[in-house]
């Protein structure tokens, strides 16, 4: 009977360990005040119980990446994505590598595809394609996986399609991460896209809209608009039921308001509160 008990007990204690683990945060959420003060935010994230997170791209803050490194695990916290601007993809690949493998990052992610104001084309979509599918084999041949997260202008007519299902469809050496904000924005259903690729995406930003935004297809929105996850427009219970249906391995809080250090908190007690 003891021993029963106690595998049940270490079941329960393993099981939620392993559930917390898969929720992370994105550093770029605290980049206010993590250019003020990098030792205390770091306190800060792991006050809140993450011990996974994915970088932005504004470096190491001014400190050396030894320093930085040494910051993050006084706090317990390990970069498992990576971020790397497009440029740096297409001109200099290897200083990806070797950022991403100093930090012991599974993943690297690209946020952002340059393009003329608003204007998101074909021609910039295959750019795109070349740029990640080359970035993309190095990182693979190193044992990471490169991804890239969508923004909402992706999602503009292409034939029968969308740009974005064409850069799904030709996409060989990288894979993606979705915003389900910046999916919902423009008029799109997460869950769907889940169901429609169930291989293609590997991360996740869970960031929520307030009621009655109205969203576009050219990524760009109120950071105001960023809510406590469960409270806004999108359907977050459903679109994480699927994402863990299908194995994503890290869900990355992103809350982009001034209102964050408040948020933060009740977002992850939101996500806590959902069933496994």
């Amino acid at each position: 009977m003891m021993k029963g008990l106690l595998l049940l007990f270490v079941f329960l204690v393993t099981g939620a360990f392993s559930s917390a683990q898969e929720i992370g945060l994105q550093l770029y959420s605290l980049r206010n005040e993590i250019k003020k003060d990098v030792p205390g935010t770091f306190a800060k994230i792991k006050q809140w119980g993450f011990t996974k997170v994915e970088d932005g791209n504004d470096g190491t803050q001014g400190y050396s990446l030894e320093d930085y490194k040494a910051l993050l695990a006084k706090n317990n916290l390990e970069i498992v994505s990576a971020s790397a601007p497009f440029e740096e993809l297409q001109n200099s690949p290897e200083t990806v590598i070797d950022r991403a493998k100093s930090y012991g990052s599974e993943f690297v992610v690209c946020f952002w595809i340059p393009h003329k104001d608003t204007l998101f084309t074909i021609d910039d979509t295959k750019l795109a394609l070349d740029v990640f599918n080359r970035a993309g084999k190095m990182l693979e041949d190193e044992g990471i996986t490169l991804v890239y997260h969508p923004h909402g202008y992706e999602f503009r007519p292409h034939g029968d399609s969308t740009l974005m299902d064409y850069m799904i469809d030709n996409s060989q050496h990288f894979d993606f991460e979705m915003d389900v904000y910046w999916f919902a924005h423009p008029g799109e259903d997460p869950v769907e896209w889940l169901r429609r690729y169930p291989e293609e995406f590997k991360l996740m930003h869970l960031k929520d809209c307030e009621q009655g935004t109205v969203g576009n297809q050219n990524g760009q929105s109120d950071v105001e608009t960023n809510v406590v996850l469960g409270t806004g427009q999108i359907d977050i219970a459903a679109v994480v039921k699927e994402a863990k249906k299908m194995g994503l391995k890290y869900l990355f809080i992103e809350d982009e308001s001034s209102k964050v250090l408040n948020q933060i908190p009740k977002s992850l007690d939101y996500l806590k509160s959902l069933p496994d």
